[in-house]
């Protein structure tokens, strides 16, 4: 069997309820030379047999894995087994829209040195429809590693199915940190962007599902905790960045816990998400909320949540 040139890690988790869609995304991109792997955590057999209906349409190795728990370790465990020269990670609730694989092998032709490569995703809800966009904040083309960490610091603006990694780059800088439970795909990227170029494809091709059943929806997460990861991966790399970064992400750290409060419905948590901004002064705050697109982050958010609640 040749080599493939793409490995794609699916850590699945009781993931019976939108795996078949994951993976009919996948399917129809006629994936040849893709090799995907699928390590199961599930207690049930579920997700096993949806594989198996998708076994003549694409090249997946599964295993049941119910003694790795974390996505974290799953995806480790996954990219040690891979084969292509570049990698990537799909999860079970999210999408490749058509015309991905095209795009992404347009982007390793025309940037054959880029150690990762990104693209913009949509949002979608839990039926699949698009509800909004995620935006990486950064130009077509190719960017230099350091100028898009400076980027990445202040916010995570890369969907999880999004990046196409050298496979080679993922080593050397050792995957993903299980430590992290929240942040570790924002750490993974900081790192190869400190690493090496970054290329960014013009096409939206991925989605990203959001969900009633994620943490920051429902707020199932310790404050201190929540804040603590992102604070990790400030202090890892605020060093490569100016003073100014480093502000406006501190700000947004205080933001992001604000939200994920007021999410749960304390309203009053507002506040604090108010009062970092007002520290930043006026022209530091209006960059800050371009950067994170707070916008285009909170309304496809808000409008589910309305949603559950009429």
């Amino acid at each position: 069997m040749a080599e493939p040139w793409l490995t794609v890690a699916l850590p699945v988790h009781n993931g019976e309820a939108t795996l078949a869609a994951t993976l009919e995304s996948a399917a129809s991109e006629c994936p040849d030379g893709v090799e995907f792997i699928l390590l199961d955590s599930s207690a049930g057999d579920g997700c096993r047999q949806i594989v198996e209906a998708f076994s003549s349409r694409m090249n997946i190795a599964y295993r049941h894995t119910p003694d790795i728990l974390p996505w974290t370790a799953k995806t480790n465990e996954a990219m040690r087994m891979a084969r292509g020269d570049h990698v990537a990670m799909l999860h079970q609730d999210d999408l490749w829209i058509k015309g991905h694989l095209r795009s992404v092998r347009a982007a390793i032709e025309a940037f054959p040195d880029a150690v990762m490569q990104i693209g913009s995703s949509r949002l979608i809800d839990l039926r699949g429809r698009i509800v909004g966009d995620w935006n990486c904040g950064l130009a077509d083309g190719a960017i230099e590693g350091k100028a898009a960490a400076r980027h990445l610091i202040v916010q995570n603006g890369i969907a999880i199915p999004s990046p196409v990694i050298r496979r080679d780059a993922w080593n050397r800088v050792g995957g993903l940190d299980p430590a992290l439970w929240y942040t570790a795909d924002w750490d993974l990227y900081l790192k190869l962007a400190l690493l090496g170029d970054i290329a960014v494809r013009p096409e939206k091709t991925t989605a990203f599902r959001i969900h009633g059943g994620s943490l920051t929806m429902t707020g199932r997460m310790e404050k201190g905790a929540f804040k603590e990861q992102m604070d990790i991966v400030l202090s890892r790399y605020s060093h490569a960045v100016g003073a100014s970064e480093r502000a406006r992400a501190e700000a947004s750290i205080a933001v992001n816990v604000s939200l994920a409060e007021a999410s749960t419905g304390k309203i009053s948590a507002l506040s604090g998400a108010i009062m970092a901004m007002a520290r930043l002064g006026p022209v530091e705050a209006v960059r800050y909320a371009r950067e994170a697109r707070l916008v285009e982050r909170i309304w496809p958010r808000l409008r589910l949540k309305l949603a559950r609640g009429l």
